[in-house]
Protein backbone atom coordinates (compact mmCIF):
# COMPACT_ATOMS: atom_id res chain seq x y z
CA UNK A 1 0.00 0.00 0.00
CA UNK A 2 1.25 3.50 -0.72
CA UNK A 3 0.18 6.95 0.35
CA UNK A 4 1.18 10.04 -1.60
CA UNK A 5 4.81 9.14 -2.37
CA UNK A 6 5.95 8.82 -5.94
CA UNK A 7 5.40 5.21 -6.97
CA UNK A 8 8.40 5.19 -9.35
CA UNK A 9 10.90 5.05 -6.51
CA UNK A 10 9.15 2.83 -4.00
CA UNK A 11 11.37 0.37 -2.15
CA UNK A 12 11.11 -3.37 -2.71
CA UNK A 13 10.49 -4.92 0.69
CA UNK A 14 9.86 -8.52 1.81
CA UNK A 15 6.15 -9.44 1.72
CA UNK A 16 5.97 -9.46 5.53
CA UNK A 17 5.90 -5.65 5.44
CA UNK A 18 2.92 -3.48 4.57
CA UNK A 19 4.34 -0.25 3.19
CA UNK A 20 2.69 3.12 3.76
CA UNK A 21 4.77 5.59 1.72
CA UNK A 22 4.34 9.34 2.17
CA UNK A 23 6.03 12.39 0.71
CA UNK A 24 5.72 14.32 3.96
CA UNK A 25 4.23 13.77 7.41
CA UNK A 26 4.41 15.39 10.80
CA UNK A 27 5.97 12.33 12.42
CA UNK A 28 6.16 8.76 11.12
CA UNK A 29 5.81 7.54 14.73
CA UNK A 30 2.60 9.52 15.18
CA UNK A 31 1.23 8.19 11.91
CA UNK A 32 2.16 4.62 12.88
CA UNK A 33 0.50 5.06 16.28
CA UNK A 34 -2.64 6.33 14.55
CA UNK A 35 -2.69 3.38 12.17
CA UNK A 36 -2.04 0.94 15.03
CA UNK A 37 -5.01 2.34 16.93
CA UNK A 38 -7.09 1.64 13.82
CA UNK A 39 -5.91 -1.97 13.79
CA UNK A 40 -2.86 -1.85 11.52
CA UNK A 41 -1.18 -5.23 11.45
CA UNK A 42 2.27 -6.22 12.62
CA UNK A 43 4.81 -5.21 9.99
CA UNK A 44 3.08 -2.04 8.83
CA UNK A 45 5.92 0.29 7.83
CA UNK A 46 5.36 4.03 7.54
CA UNK A 47 8.04 5.71 5.41
CA UNK A 48 8.20 9.43 4.67
CA UNK A 49 10.66 11.41 2.60
CA UNK A 50 10.30 14.36 5.01
CA UNK A 51 9.00 14.96 8.54
CA UNK A 52 7.77 18.36 9.67
CA UNK A 53 7.60 17.37 13.34
CA UNK A 54 10.12 14.58 13.76
CA UNK A 55 11.21 13.79 17.29
CA UNK A 56 13.79 11.73 19.12
CA UNK A 57 14.13 10.42 22.65
CA UNK A 58 12.77 12.48 25.55
CA UNK A 59 10.75 14.67 23.19
CA UNK A 60 13.76 16.19 21.45
CA UNK A 61 13.19 17.46 17.92
CA UNK A 62 14.73 15.44 15.08
CA UNK A 63 15.83 17.42 12.03
CA UNK A 64 14.05 15.77 9.10
CA UNK A 65 14.77 17.36 5.71
CA UNK A 66 14.29 15.40 2.47
CA UNK A 67 17.25 13.16 1.68
CA UNK A 68 17.40 11.17 4.93
CA UNK A 69 15.62 7.98 6.04
CA UNK A 70 12.54 8.26 8.27
CA UNK A 71 10.45 5.19 9.04
CA UNK A 72 8.28 3.71 11.76
CA UNK A 73 7.26 0.08 12.15
CA UNK A 74 4.09 -1.17 13.82
CA UNK A 75 5.06 -4.25 15.83
CA UNK A 76 2.85 -6.47 17.94
CA UNK A 77 5.25 -8.77 19.81
CA UNK A 78 3.78 -11.29 22.21
CA UNK A 79 5.93 -10.14 25.11
CA UNK A 80 6.02 -7.83 28.10
CA UNK A 81 6.84 -4.15 27.41
CA UNK A 82 10.29 -4.39 29.04
CA UNK A 83 11.22 -7.38 26.91
CA UNK A 84 9.83 -5.80 23.75
CA UNK A 85 12.17 -2.84 24.32
CA UNK A 86 15.00 -5.18 23.28
CA UNK A 87 13.76 -4.66 19.73
CA UNK A 88 15.57 -1.32 19.86
CA UNK A 89 18.86 -3.24 19.91
CA UNK A 90 17.52 -5.53 17.16
CA UNK A 91 16.79 -2.48 15.01
CA UNK A 92 20.23 -1.02 15.75
CA UNK A 93 21.95 -4.18 14.57
CA UNK A 94 19.74 -4.34 11.49
CA UNK A 95 20.54 -0.75 10.56
CA UNK A 96 24.24 -1.27 11.21
CA UNK A 97 24.35 -4.32 8.97
CA UNK A 98 22.24 -2.54 6.36
CA UNK A 99 24.75 0.30 6.25
CA UNK A 100 27.59 -2.21 6.10
CA UNK A 101 25.99 -3.85 3.07
CA UNK A 102 25.62 -0.63 1.05
CA UNK A 103 28.46 1.63 2.27
CA UNK A 104 32.24 1.48 1.74
CA UNK A 105 34.10 -0.77 4.22
CA UNK A 106 36.22 2.08 5.61
CA UNK A 107 33.22 3.48 7.52
CA UNK A 108 33.26 2.21 11.12
CA UNK A 109 29.80 1.46 12.49
CA UNK A 110 29.41 1.37 16.27
CA UNK A 111 26.45 1.39 18.65
CA UNK A 112 25.93 4.03 21.32
CA UNK A 113 23.73 2.95 24.20
CA UNK A 114 20.81 2.83 24.26
CA UNK A 115 19.55 3.32 20.70
CA UNK A 116 21.98 5.37 18.58
CA UNK A 117 24.25 4.39 15.72
CA UNK A 118 27.59 6.08 15.08
CA UNK A 119 29.66 6.36 11.92
CA UNK A 120 33.34 6.95 12.65
CA UNK A 121 32.36 8.05 16.15
CA UNK A 122 29.68 10.56 15.16
CA UNK A 123 25.93 10.07 15.47
CA UNK A 124 24.20 9.18 12.22
CA UNK A 125 21.01 7.46 13.34
CA UNK A 126 18.65 7.08 16.25
CA UNK A 127 15.85 4.73 17.21
CA UNK A 128 12.73 5.75 19.11
CA UNK A 129 10.47 3.18 20.76
CA UNK A 130 6.92 4.05 21.82
CA UNK A 131 4.40 1.55 23.12
CA UNK A 132 0.72 1.30 23.92
CA UNK A 133 -0.50 -1.05 26.62
CA UNK A 134 -3.98 -2.27 27.47
CA UNK A 135 -5.79 -1.77 30.80
CA UNK A 136 -4.29 -5.03 32.09
CA UNK A 137 -0.75 -3.89 31.27
CA UNK A 138 -0.28 -6.17 28.28
CA UNK A 139 1.46 -4.71 25.25
CA UNK A 140 -0.94 -3.77 22.47
CA UNK A 141 1.64 -2.42 20.04
CA UNK A 142 5.19 -1.18 19.82
CA UNK A 143 6.14 1.58 17.41
CA UNK A 144 9.77 1.41 16.33
CA UNK A 145 10.94 4.65 14.74
CA UNK A 146 14.20 4.94 12.81
CA UNK A 147 15.88 8.12 11.62
CA UNK A 148 19.12 7.86 9.66
CA UNK A 149 21.19 10.69 8.19
CA UNK A 150 21.88 9.81 4.57
CA UNK A 151 22.50 13.18 2.88
CA UNK A 152 22.17 15.72 5.70
CA UNK A 153 22.98 16.08 9.39
CA UNK A 154 22.40 18.83 11.95
CA UNK A 155 25.46 20.77 13.08
CA UNK A 156 24.12 22.26 16.33
CA UNK A 157 23.84 19.05 18.38
CA UNK A 158 25.13 18.16 21.83
CA UNK A 159 26.73 15.00 20.45
CA UNK A 160 28.63 15.37 17.14
CA UNK A 161 26.56 14.23 14.15
CA UNK A 162 27.33 13.07 10.63
CA UNK A 163 25.73 11.47 7.58
CA UNK A 164 26.52 8.63 5.22
CA UNK A 165 27.37 11.03 2.41
CA UNK A 166 29.64 13.14 4.64
CA UNK A 167 31.55 10.00 5.63
CA UNK A 168 32.13 9.09 2.00
CA UNK A 169 29.17 6.84 1.16
CA UNK A 170 27.92 9.27 -1.48
CA UNK A 171 26.40 6.55 -3.65
CA UNK A 172 24.01 5.33 -0.95
CA UNK A 173 20.40 6.42 -1.41
CA UNK A 174 17.44 6.35 0.94
CA UNK A 175 15.56 3.63 -0.95
CA UNK A 176 18.55 1.28 -1.02
CA UNK A 177 19.14 1.77 2.71
CA UNK A 178 15.47 1.16 3.48
CA UNK A 179 15.45 -2.04 1.43
CA UNK A 180 18.58 -3.29 3.20
CA UNK A 181 17.17 -2.40 6.62
CA UNK A 182 13.97 -4.29 5.85
CA UNK A 183 15.90 -7.46 5.06
CA UNK A 184 18.26 -7.28 8.03
CA UNK A 185 15.52 -6.35 10.51
CA UNK A 186 13.51 -9.42 9.51
CA UNK A 187 16.56 -11.62 10.00
CA UNK A 188 17.45 -10.23 13.44
CA UNK A 189 13.84 -10.06 14.64
CA UNK A 190 13.36 -13.72 13.77
CA UNK A 191 16.55 -14.61 15.61
CA UNK A 192 15.36 -12.64 18.64
CA UNK A 193 12.05 -14.51 18.56
CA UNK A 194 13.77 -17.89 18.25
CA UNK A 195 16.81 -17.47 20.50
CA UNK A 196 16.02 -14.54 22.78
CA UNK A 197 18.18 -11.52 23.56
CA UNK A 198 21.50 -13.35 24.08
CA UNK A 199 22.72 -13.37 20.43
CA UNK A 200 21.51 -9.79 19.97
CA UNK A 201 23.42 -8.71 23.08
CA UNK A 202 26.63 -10.44 21.91
CA UNK A 203 26.50 -8.88 18.46
CA UNK A 204 25.73 -5.43 19.88
CA UNK A 205 28.58 -5.63 22.40
CA UNK A 206 31.01 -6.60 19.64
CA UNK A 207 30.57 -3.08 18.21
CA UNK A 208 29.58 -1.13 21.34
CA UNK A 209 31.05 2.37 21.43
CA UNK A 210 33.00 3.06 24.62
CA UNK A 211 32.81 -0.41 26.15
CA UNK A 212 35.44 -0.68 28.88
CA UNK A 213 36.10 3.06 28.75
CA UNK A 214 35.29 6.00 30.99
CA UNK A 215 31.88 7.51 30.20
CA UNK A 216 29.50 10.08 31.59
CA UNK A 217 25.81 9.19 32.02
CA UNK A 218 23.42 12.09 32.39
CA UNK A 219 20.23 11.27 34.25
CA UNK A 220 17.30 13.60 35.03
CA UNK A 221 18.53 14.31 38.56
CA UNK A 222 22.22 13.41 38.52
CA UNK A 223 25.27 12.87 36.34
CA UNK A 224 27.40 9.77 36.86
CA UNK A 225 30.94 9.05 35.73
CA UNK A 226 32.45 5.59 35.57
CA UNK A 227 33.46 2.71 33.33
CA UNK A 228 31.05 1.25 30.76
CA UNK A 229 31.34 -2.29 32.15
CA UNK A 230 28.67 -4.31 30.36
CA UNK A 231 25.22 -4.64 28.87
CA UNK A 232 23.18 -7.02 30.99
CA UNK A 233 20.76 -9.71 29.83
CA UNK A 234 17.90 -7.18 29.76
CA UNK A 235 19.68 -4.46 27.80
CA UNK A 236 20.53 -2.36 30.86
CA UNK A 237 23.87 -0.51 30.93
CA UNK A 238 26.16 -1.58 33.77
CA UNK A 239 28.32 1.29 35.01
CA UNK A 240 31.25 0.74 37.36
CA UNK A 241 31.62 3.78 39.62
CA UNK A 242 35.05 5.01 40.80
CA UNK A 243 34.59 3.24 44.16
CA UNK A 244 34.06 -0.09 42.40
CA UNK A 245 30.32 -0.40 42.91
CA UNK A 246 28.12 -1.27 39.96
CA UNK A 247 25.17 0.85 38.95
CA UNK A 248 22.46 -0.35 36.56
CA UNK A 249 21.18 2.33 34.17
CA UNK A 250 17.94 1.65 32.32
CA UNK A 251 17.65 5.08 30.68
CA UNK A 252 19.99 8.02 30.26
CA UNK A 253 22.26 9.96 27.89
CA UNK A 254 25.82 8.71 27.45
CA UNK A 255 28.81 10.93 26.64
CA UNK A 256 32.43 9.97 26.02
CA UNK A 257 35.74 11.61 26.76
CA UNK A 258 37.53 13.61 24.10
Amino acid sequence: MTGNARSAALPKLPPAYRLVALETVGSTNDEALRLAAEGAEDGTLVWAREQTGGRGRQGRSWSSPPGNLYLSLVLRPDSAPAEAAQLGFVAGLALGEAIGSVAPPLIEVTYKWPNDLLLNGRKAAGILLESRSGPDGTLECLILGVGANVEHFPEDTGFPATSLHFEGATEVGVVALLEAFGRHFMSWANRWLDDGFAPVRRAWLNHAHGLGEEIEVRLPRETLKGTFKDLDARGVLVLELPDGTLREISAGDVYFGD
